[in-house]
């Protein structure tokens, strides 16, 4: 841009317009500069003005013309066609782009330099420390997960954080931005804060040591009355009507509102926090809590719903807040439960009633935790065949609010994966080892903090070895199918692959993204090889990682299936092939009309009590209830 010096004629112009300056030959402006523009205002240090010469919309149909009111502006850069006006105290070391409204704000200043909440250490899980997460501007989940969980591998961990503080000190500026048609009014405090384009913060109390990182595709708001300090918010967020955040990340897509307060937390995609509380929470895709009197505390979850009154606490005994717990993905808790940690609930669990005894139900998943007579009874497998936990599955995607092209967290949304199924095998193992050792003739057996009566260890039995027949037989069937004519031949043609048996064992869940952990491990090595030497690579190469899912899933499937069926799919028969396609078929109907049974509840006689209030019969109730559910 090019700036030129006032002429005399404009310093008086301006004067008489009752604007002053501390020094008049430091305030430059551009060619088309209009001093009607610019009233009231008192210039000190060094600043920059564009032209104003156009009306900006404010509102619906309410247009105002450009320029600068009323206002004290040090130090600062302010480009074409931006409104500025009645700003209480002062705004200091700005550069502030085109387009942009700031209206009826006390105080906006950068003071020193700063990272705007680039490099926080967030005390996430461990509430009393030692599971640091230093955040910033592209903080995924996975990167997260692994700088917080990974803390036994330490060479891995310095590395990383290496990394983000080379990000961090390249970001670090004693000037804040306002990106182009940013809207910024009625607010107290900011204070080294910097803004993405098309921001919109509208009745923030204080806003201190943080990045609003908007964008044009995907915007960020902030709205009234909301308290932030030592934060990040990605783009798609949206932080609103009273919440209060300390040292908090939150990522694309998510919502805090209502009230809502925090500190020390990291919220990834598409969470959704309101009402209650959060305190040392690692949130992974997906966490909803949005009833009063709701804590989540020092734990890890991930695509969580939280019922009312749910919480936790990791005061154990008497050595202060030092336990923390895991709810696996895709968990839900019912109203007022209560966890005490540390615990670690299984992927697609329901916990239900208060719950002390600190289970390990991780080779347990999709199961039922209730509270019974103060114990924790646990029916494995359970919720393979809710309905409910099918529709969870097909409505996250569906509620996905990030947009743009760059979307940081890598989502893995499969129901049944290595990760779940491999926890099936081993649930499968663990049950008839319990069944071997006790015997056919014991009424319950214990297991990890929990009861698992004889009829729900049988039951757990059967529906996870369906769920596995499915998955596997998904696995043979979703290559096959494309096949014009199947045989012996063609099926091993495709269904061989090089051999690579490192992907063959454990897979890992790090917060939404599923993989094996030797490729993990492979990445983790690169990194304190020094063979990643940029943070945004690391997140590319976990990209790719997610992107080839399927192709390491395969992998894995052909090991467990010589293993579960002992058929080695590289010299499948015909015959072989036939028993596997019967056995798949009869489980996934059999699991098919289990969930049918369940969704049947959802229309019973029992479920249509509230329907019809006035009508004059069953009938009405029975069209009343249709006319609203379907």
């Amino acid at each position: 841009m090019m700036y030129r010096k006032l002429t005399k004629d404009e310093i008086i112009a301006l004067e008489l317009n009752a604007c002053t300056a501390t020094d008049w030959s430091r305030v430059e402006v551009k060619d088309g500069f209009c001093t009607d523009r610019v009233r009231r205002v008192h210039f000190s240090g060094d600043v920059s003005l564009g032209e104003f010469c156009n009306q900006i919309e404010i509102g619906k149909s309410v247009f105002k013309p450009t320029g600068v009111y009323n206002a004290t502006i040090a130090n600062c850069t302010i480009g074409d066609e931006c409104l500025i006006e009645n700003i209480n105290g002062y705004i200091s070391s700005y550069d502030i782009a085109e387009g942009v409204y700031i209206a009826n704000v006390n105080k906006l200043e950068v003071v020193g330099e700063s990272s705007f909440g680039n490099g926080v250490r967030v005390s996430v899980i461990c509430e009393s420390g030692g599971r640091e997460v230093a955040i910033f501007d592209y903080l995924t989940a996975q990167l997260a997960y692994i700088l917080a969980v990974y803390r036994y591998q330490s060479k891995v961990v310095n590395a990383i954080e290496s990394l983000i503080e080379n990000y961090t000190k390249s970001v670090t500026s004693s000037r804040g931005t306002i990106g182009r048609n940013s809207i910024i009014t009625n607010c107290g405090t900011i204070k080294e804060v910097r803004f993405g384009e098309f921001s919109v913060v509208e009745g923030a109390s204080e806003l201190v040591n943080g990045s609003v990182n908007s964008t044009a595709d995907a915007p960020v708001r902030v709205g009234v009355n909301v308290i932030a300090h030592d934060f990040i918010f990605c783009n798609a967020s949206v932080v609103d009507s009273g919440s209060t955040l300390h040292s908090v990340f939150v990522g694309q897509g998510s919502t805090v509102a209502n009230l809502f307060s925090a500190h020390d937390t990291l919220l990834f995609a598409n969470c959704q926090f309101e009402n209650g509380e959060a305190c040392a929470v690692f949130a992974g895709p997906y966490t909803v809590t949005m009833h009063k009197s709701s804590l989540l505390i020092a734990g890890i979850y991930s695509f969580l719903n939280a019922g009312s009154g749910s919480n936790q606490s990791n005061h154990m005994y008497k050595l202060g807040p030092i336990h923390q717990g895991v709810v696996e993905r895709g968990s839900k808790t019912t109203s007022d439960s209560y966890i005490l940690w540390p615990a670690r609930i299984g992927a697609f669990s329901l916990v239900m009633g208060r719950h002390s005894a600190h289970s390990d139900t991780t080779d347990m998943p999709f199961s039922y935790l209730i509270e019974r007579n103060d114990q924790t009874n646990l029916s494995p497998g359970v919720n393979l065949k809710s309905v409910g936990t099918i529709r969870d599955t097909m409505k996250w995607p569906k509620r996905d609010k990030r947009k743009g092209a760059r979307l940081l967290d890598c989502i893995n949304f499969n129901l049944l994966s290595p990760y779940t199924v491999g926890k099936m095998l081993n649930g499968v193992a663990c049950l008839k080892e319990m069944e071997d050792l006790s015997g056919v003739s014991s009424v319950s057996y214990s297991y990890r903090g929990t009861k698992i009566s004889r009829s729900a260890l049988e039951r757990g039995i059967k529906l996870y070895s369906m769920a596995i027949n499915k998955f596997l037989g998904n696995s043979i069937v979703n290559r096959l199918e494309k096949l014009e004519k199947v045989n012996a031949k063609t099926a091993r043609q495709v269904l061989s692959t090089n051999n690579r048996s490192e992907l063959g064992g454990a897979w890992v869940d790090l917060a939404g993204f599923i993989a094996p952990q030797s490729v993990i491990n492979d990445i983790l090595q690169q990194v304190t090889k020094g063979k990643i030497s940029d943070i945004l690579q690391l997140n590319s190469e976990i990209e790719t990682i997610h992107k080839n899912y399927y192709y390491y899933e395969w992998y894995w499937a052909k090991r467990v299936i010589k293993d579960w069926w002992g058929v080695d799919v590289e010299k499948i028969t015909m015959e072989q092939l036939k028993t596997i396609a019967r056995c798949w078929i009869d489980s996934v109907v059999t699991i098919d009309k289990m969930l049918l049974q369940d969704a049947f509840k959802e229309f019973s006689l029992v479920s249509g009590v509230g329907f019809g209030v006035d009508g004059s019969g069953e009938e009405d109730r029975q069209m009343d209830f249709e006319a609203v559910r379907g």
